[in-house]
């Protein structure tokens, strides 16, 4: 089925398209990363937009997605503790993605939160749970969300549930995933030495809500320790994909957690024994008690999930932390914890004097261009050719222009103390004061700074929209080309199914029923050739099963068809063999050279009889629908066989002759022209070899022939009394072997002519 995945990269999102793809299904992934990001190519199509974008909607109606996974809490692309700009980027997202998920009126919506939720629930002397203020930003958002999509499920009748994951925590890919309790206490080993204990409750929290009644044996919180239940990614993972292929659930929201329960010091001992090494005289990281913490620890309980969908814990924290924290330990370098340290006093005292020398930096040019514009005002004075021409006012127009008005307003008022400078070398500072004329200049200075710095800044700021005007529609533009060629590969898909009606179920119900013309004995021979027809492909093979190792091809129609040889030791083939054995079709998305590109097996109640195999696809029509096709034509074809089968159990007594397997005279020509007719057309290989038995009874016969070929070739009596051996693909030189082997054995035979 189509699933939707809806958040950024990151460890999670990589371990779920992962099982996606193992599974068979096909992935879309919205995010709102850029296109540097990486997505491997088990994603089918990647779409990059904001959540809160219009074009969200014509992905949902692109896509119809049968489940949609909103990543919610563990969305890397949110920066908490910010602002509350995040806050409201991350709640206009949701109901922007809830909105367009609800006007499809079909498939799931998944929420993933996480216990941060309960960030204010605290626990006092009296063992009262009660909520406090004391949440974070991202707590009540991540609530918010919650309540947003129980809310928005009911009102509008849509699947939507909510899956609280509780302690989430895995092998990081970054620095970024070190924000839970297993990973800080490794980092803390790693960088300090020392790992700090923090004593105080736990909650437990049953249905949603924190309760103190614990009455578990295995749940009950020690005196003065905290313990916590951590879940393993890998764990939740699975948890997961058991939601997205339930056909149906009881609750609205779930609680998933570790049931494995340990205390602060068993975790620290077990990621301890992770990073040591063995050797002797190694230092290993101290375990100290550390100050009581407010904050109470928060035990989800996975009853209710566990009830009705099974939840097994795989990676116990025994387990997983030792491989965690000698994971961290010998990526060290990759985990550094500069990038979300806060800044120290030294830190704060350089970034603010750069911040001020690069403010500095306009005025500091304004006082060293006064200077020569001081002297050339002071030279022009006496000059009998320049004394009219006014050097500050060129000066101020230059950093009007230059810098905008901030700049005008400082150059006009250096060039004012300039002038008044220069009229005190003859004139006292009453004088210069008292005259009108002086206003009159700095008038004109300061009108015409302000206006041209103005006009300045005003062209700048223009600019500046322009910019972001034109950088907003090339987005739009590239999103709507993104949407084009997604549309345009879907319309290409429809085309063939649609506009032709080549893979339309009559269109090959028509092809397959074609089997029904033809003899029992030479049903597989063009079933082979039906599926090429079908699929499109004109590489197609057909196996019969030997044994529980070992299949025969029975019919091909091309060279590479026939490249895995006559034989294939099929149980070896463990990529294809565990899908067929699951009576799904086998897709060859890795592209192994060793496997088809497509498989299927036909099944005789639970006993695998028949394996087709197809080359010859494009990447492009390796999809879930083409498998489908596939399928339906097995079945199709399955119909015909059995028919075929049935047949010749009921005229099994006119077969063969008495209790052997010898084939009687007329069954055994009708064969015979079947393999021909099918060589003929390049459906299959076979020789002849005639047999001198020199009156042999058909017993003795029969026992000495038993060993000498193969099961799946035909010993006969023709018309003419004599007997003959049929081996099937096999050509000229393949029958040689079989000949010197009988004739090793004391039995006079040789090649038919037309095998030769």
């Amino acid at each position: 089925m189509d699933i939707l995945l809806i958040g950024s990269t990151g460890n999670l999102m990589h371990k779920m398209v992962d099982k996606l793809h193992k599974e068979g299904h096909r992935i879309f992934v919205l995010t709102e990363e850029g296109k540097e990001t990486f997505f491997n190519r088990r994603v089918f199509e990647t779409y990059r937009f904001s959540y809160d974008n219009a074009c969200i909607r014509e992905v949902f109606v692109s896509v119809k997605p049968a489940v949609t996974l909103f990543f919610g809490a563990f969305d890397k692309a949110y920066k908490w503790g910010t602002g509350m700009n995040t806050s409201v980027t991350y709640s206009s997202g949701l109901l922007n993605i809830l909105m367009s998920f609800s006007a499809l009126r079909q498939g799931r919506f998944i929420y993933l939160s996480s216990e941060e939720v309960l960030d204010g629930f605290e626990a006092r002397d009296d063992e009262e749970v009660v909520r406090s203020k004391n949440s974070s930003e991202k707590s009540q958002a991540v609530a918010m969300g919650e309540k947003m999509c129980i809310d928005y499920g009911k009102m509008t009748m849509g699947d939507v549930v909510v899956l609280r994951l509780g302690n989430l925590y895995g092998i990081p890919e970054d620095a970024y995933e070190l924000d839970n309790i297993c990973a800080s206490m490794c980092m803390d080993a790693l960088d300090l030495g020392e790992i700090k204990l923090h004593p105080g409750h736990s909650i437990f929290v049953q249905d949603a809500k924190p309760v103190m009644d614990i009455t578990d044996e295995d749940m009950k919180v020690l005196e003065g320790e905290k313990r916590f239940s951590v879940l393993h990614l890998m764990d939740a993972v699975e948890f997961i994909y058991k939601l997205m292929i339930a056909e149906k659930h009881e609750k609205d929201m779930y609680q998933i957690s570790g049931k494995t329960l340990v205390t602060q010091k068993e975790m620290a001992e077990l990621i301890i024994s992770g990073m040591s090494d063995g050797a002797p005289g190694e230092v290993l990281p101290s375990v100290l008690e550390g100050l009581e913490d407010s904050q109470s620890n928060k035990i989800l309980d996975c009853e209710l999930a566990d009830n009705e969908f099974g939840f097994y814990e795989m990676n116990t924290p025994q387990k997983a932390l030792p491989a965690l924290a000698e994971y961290i330990k010998k990526h060290a370098g990759r985990f550094s914890r500069r990038l979300d340290r806060q800044e120290s006093a030294w830190e704060v005292f350089v970034r603010k004097v750069k911040e001020m020398i690069k403010a500095a930096i306009p005025f500091a040019e304004n006082l060293v261009a006064f200077i020569p514009f001081f002297m050339l005002n002071n030279r022009a004075t006496d000059h009998e050719y320049f004394k009219h021409l006014d050097f500050y006012l060129l000066y101020v127009l230059l950093f009007a222009i230059v810098h905008g008005q901030q700049q005008a307003i400082f150059s006009s008022l250096l060039a004012i103390a300039g002038y008044v400078f220069r009229q005190m070398y003859w004139r006292s500072g009453f004088d210069v004061l008292l005259d009108y004329s002086t206003y009159v200049w700095m008038a004109q200075l300061l009108i015409l700074g302000l206006v041209v710095g103005y006009m300045k800044d005003k062209l700048h700021a223009m600019k500046a929209e322009n910019a972001n005007e034109v950088s907003f529609l090339t987005r739009q533009l590239s999103d709507m080309s993104d949407i084009n060629g997604s549309n345009v590969r879907v319309k290409d898909v429809l085309s063939d199914q649609l506009v032709n009606q080549n893979d339309s179920v009559g269109k090959i119900y028509d092809i397959t029923s074609g089997l029904d013309q033809y003899e029992p004995e030479e049903v597989l021979f063009y079933a082979a050739d039906v599926v090429a027809k079908v699929m499109h492909s004109k590489d197609v093979a057909i196996y019969t099963i030997a044994d529980e190792t070992y299949a025969r091809l029975f019919s091909s129609t091309s060279d590479k068809a026939r490249s895995l040889g006559n034989s294939v030791h099929y149980a070896k083939m463990e990529q294809m063999y565990q899908v067929l054995c699951e009576k799904k079709v086998y897709i060859n998305k890795d592209m192994t050279p060793e496997y088809p590109l497509m498989a299927n097996a036909i099944f005789s109640g639970e006993h695998m009889q028949i394996i087709i195999m197809v080359w010859g696809i494009s990447w492009e029509r390796m999809t879930l629908g083409q498998a489908n096709m596939l399928a339906i034509t097995s079945s199709l074809i399955q119909n015909a066989v059995l028919h075929a089968n049935r047949y010749m159990e009921i005229l099994r007594s006119q077969r063969y002759i008495g209790n052997t397997h010898i084939m009687e005279a007329e069954a055994y020509e009708r064969l015979v022209s079947a393999f021909l007719l099918a060589r003929e057309k390049g459906l299959t290989k076979c020789s002849l070899i005639n047999l001198e038995t020199y009156g042999i009874s058909m017993e003795e016969l029969e026992q000495k022939m038993s060993s000498l070929v193969r099961t799946s070739d035909y010993v006969g009596c023709r018309s003419d009394g004599s007997v003959q051996v049929l081996l099937s693909n096999s050509g000229p030189s393949d029958a040689e072997f079989v000949l010197r082997r009988i004739q090793n054995a004391g039995m006079v035979c040789h090649m038919e002519e037309e095998t030769q």
